[in-house]
């Protein structure tokens, strides 16, 4: 009997100034050197993540738009616990308010 994967085409658009990241698994976790770090050694380090979707920005004060900073394809660091657990079909992203990200990994 074949089993039909279930692909949904659903597309996500983050609100406001959040931001919608594919999260690093933690076998991709690797030093600069290349030396892959054990999952106990990650405990308290910051999570890492492909931005896959962003949201227009914020308003300011004066109601004036203030885009967000990083792009589709940055490669960024955020905090571990500034993050909203979604699932998208299969796969699980995290919903991120850019105050929360920490960095942008070039």
């Amino acid at each position: 009997m074949k089993k039909e994967s279930k692909k949904t085409n659903t597309r996500v658009t983050p609100i406001g100034d959040r931001v919608l990241v594919k999260p690093f698994e933690a076998d991709d976790e690797k030093s600069p050197a290349g030396i892959i770090i054990p999952d106990t050694a990650q405990k308290e380090k910051p999570e890492r993540g492909k931005v896959v979707a962003v949201g227009e920005g914020k308003r300011g004060d004066d109601n004036e738009l203030i885009p967000v900073s990083v792009k589709v394809g940055d490669t960024v660091i955020f905090s571990k616990y500034g993050y909203d657990e979604v699932k998208i079909g299969d796969e699980d992203y995290y919903i991120i308010s850019e105050s929360n990200i920490l960095a942008i990994i070039k």
